[in-house]
């Protein structure tokens, strides 16, 4: 009787469970963000080279997308990923690199789908796909003209301003300028000279950047 009893139980669990997953097995539908799409998304928590490879973040999807006018992926979205590789730091300026993988996003229906992104649009990137601060001693070399450009123009405009538009201008803007040439000169040199033996910085993205991503495969999202 008791044998009876539990096979009886146990039937119209096995029932109920064929119930209640059938409708969403049989009559689940999608529809689908083609690859190639470009999303945006931003980081909940700061990323950097520092903390090593292995570190697990998490970012929002801050644009919706949507097909046939209907919104399938809702901004707000999460995305959640890993450090897949850190690269050290090296001398001769240069920088850490950063390398992210991109693994699920969670549906409004709470799926969570398999991704695969890959960062675009940064001028930091490196050509297998990481993110860096300086490619090496070239590009210091080339962020330390620009800062001396902006140090013999910031002289030149003290030199304007001293003089109040009279006349002094015509002594105190070129004594700007000379003395901008000279003093960003010096930067230059002394700071190209120091790139040749420094390590370039680690990578740090903060709080609320926002990373521009785009699909290398399709997504197939539920909806109802």
């Amino acid at each position: 009787m008791k044998i009876k009893l539990f096979a009886m139980i146990l039937g119209l669990f096995l029932l109920a469970n064929t119930v209640f997953a059938a409708p969403f097995n049989a009559n689940a539908k999608t529809k689908r963000i083609p690859a190639g799409t470009k999303l945006k998304l931003e980081l909940l928590a700061p990323l950097t080279t520092a903390q090593g490879a292995g570190k697990d973040f998490s970012a929002v999807l801050i644009t919706d997308q949507t097909s046939d006018s209907d919104v399938i992926l809702p901004s707000g979205s999460l995305v959640r990923g890993i450090v897949k590789n850190v690269t050290p730091a090296k001398r001769f300026s240069k920088g850490a690199i950063l390398y992210l993988d991109f693994d699920h996003v969670v549906t409004p229906n709470g799926r969570q789908l398999p991704l695969s992104l890959s960062v675009v649009g940064r001028s930091d990137m490196t050509y297998d796909g990481g993110i860096t601060t300086t490619k090496g001693y070239g590009d210091a070399v080339k962020k330390n003209w620009e800062r001396t450009k902006e140090i013999t123009s910031n002289c030149v405009d003290w030199g304007s301003d001293v003089a109040n538009d009279g006349a002094a201008k015509y002594v105190t803007v070129p004594v700007g300028a000379i003395g901008g040439a000279i003093g960003g000169g010096a930067y230059f040199v002394w700071d190209s000279i120091a790139d040749m033996i420094r390590k370039g910085e680690d990578v740090y993205i903060k709080t609320g950047e926002v990373l521009e991503v785009i699909l290398s495969e399709p997504i197939d999202v539920p909806v109802i």
